[in-house]
């Protein structure tokens, strides 16, 4: 009974070796692509767990979201110039870092792995930043690499990039890279027999990276000068906007005002304020007669008389007796 004991917690461990050896798992944004016998097979899976024969099926987990590769310490040897004329082998200088933003589609994993390995990254970038940045040097002096062309570095090693991806790797698409500054110059060659070409070498990797740091001032001094002009335009927007704001409330009271003054006019000339007009006119007048005949007794002996000793009253009196005659006799 013991040995049978035995046998079968032996049986056990093994199923449990086995059994953790073939249950895998495959992270969100990773393919599993898996060999057989060192053969590579065309069935890859997705993310979550999966069985595999054990000890026969290897597999590796290869990522197909954006990933970024850095490569660090590249050396870039420029070309030599007139000034350089007594350098054998010019300048080197040794970028930092560059970072390559990169993704590769799911239905490219697996010829892609067939033709680079799993490891598809170091050959097709990391080496070719390596090769498309020394021919980019070797084509331009210190001057050009160090200042005047430093700023399109990155597009030229992007595009170079892209450019041999699509024949070798379609499916790889590089979406950014970054050159971080170079931190280091020396002479191509790591032993200089000359001191006195060495300080000329100093010297003249002194005078760039002085011409770098005028340029990166320069380009400072440039947007604080960029910005204080949109500060100041912003605010010349600004009070336009409020000295506009102030001429149509002025023209919308000169309107009211208009409307208004056209509403009383129009006012005037009803009907009823024309009668009311008249009653007013009337009430006004101090003298109302009525009849045919005007009495004596109305003419006011102590106004002023006419030429002819009337009075005005009397006069009046007269003029509208005649009148009423007049309307009388039609």
């Amino acid at each position: 009974m013991a040995h049978a004991g035995a046998v079968v917690a032996a049986m056990a461990g093994v199923m449990a070796i086995m059994l953790h050896s073939s249950i895998h798992k495959i992270e969100e944004g990773h393919l599993a692509v898996y060999y057989r016998g060192g053969a590579l097979l065309t069935s890859p899976n997705g993310p979550g767990y999966h069985i595999m024969m054990p000890f026969i099926t290897s597999y590796r987990s290869v990522q197909t979201t954006l990933q970024t590769d850095e490569i660090k310490n590249v050396p870039c040897g420029t070309r030599n110039t007139d000034l350089l004329s007594f350098f054998s082998g010019g300048v080197m200088i040794y970028f930092d870092r560059i970072e390559v933003v990169n993704m590769l589609v799911p239905t490219a994993v697996v010829d892609i792995v067939r033709n680079y390995t799993a490891d598809y990254d170091k050959t097709l970038i990391f080496n070719k930043i390596h090769h498309e940045l020394n021919q980019f040097c070797s084509v331009h002096t210190l001057q050009e690499v160090y200042i005047e062309l430093f700023d399109i570095i990155d597009e030229n090693l992007k595009t170079a990039l892209q450019k041999d991806l699509n024949v070798m790797a379609p499916g790889l698409t590089i979406q950014d890279d970054e050159t971080a500054g170079s931190t280091s110059i020396s002479t191509a060659k790591e032993n200089v027999a000359d001191p006195e070409e060495a300080e000329k070498t100093r010297l003249l990797i002194t005078a760039q990276t002085q011409k770098v740091v005028e340029k990166e001032a320069e380009t400072e001094r440039k947007k604080a000068i960029i910005e204080a002009q949109k500060v100041a335009q912003v605010a010349e927007i600004q009070f336009q906007q409020k000295v506009m704001e102030k001429e149509t409330e002025k023209k919308i009271s000169e309107i009211e005002g208009l409307v208004l003054l056209l509403y009383t006019a129009l006012l005037k000339l009803t009907p009823e304020y024309l009668e009311l007009m008249k009653y007013q006119a009337i009430a006004a007048n101090s003298k109302i007669y009525f009849g045919q005949d005007i009495p004596n007794m109305f003419v006011d002996s102590s106004a002023s008389r006419s030429p002819n000793g009337e009075s005005a009253e009397q006069l009046e009196a007269l003029s509208m007796r005649e009148g009423l005659k007049k309307t009388s006799k039609l």
